[in-house]
């Protein structure tokens, strides 16, 4: 059971590290594409200028993965969610004097039916 606690760190820690990037990413093409004209986007070097240059490999590579981490982590908030608030069973112990009584009633008048 702590081997799994440490898995669930770790993968968490490796998926805000995965998002930072890709977000960073996004944040530097955004900054060095907008308000520029297609000549001065191909003069771009690097990183940026090959993704400038190579739309599709920027969408495959940045921006797909991006949406899929992104659904992953609302699919996962969810389940946790659900998991978390599931309603547990009332136990007798934990009625009130006057909620055993309403629960005693209703019994006898389902038993003279």
């Amino acid at each position: 059971m702590k081997n799994k606690k440490i898995l669930w760190i770790a993968l968490i820690s490796l998926d805000v590290a995965v998002t930072v990037f890709l977000f960073v990413i996004h944040i530097i093409m955004l900054s060095n594409i907008i308000g520029k004209t297609p000549e001065q986007v191909n003069e771009l070097t690097g990183l940026v200028g090959t993704l400038a240059k190579n739309t599709t490999l920027y969408l495959c590579a940045f921006v797909i993965p991006t949406f899929v981490i992104l659904a992953a982590n609302i699919v996962g908030l969810v389940i946790y969610v659900r998991k978390q608030t599931k309603k547990e069973a009332v136990k007798v112990e934990d009625l009130t004097d006057e909620q055993k009584e309403a629960l005693k009633q209703e019994l006898l008048k389902d038993l003279n039916k």
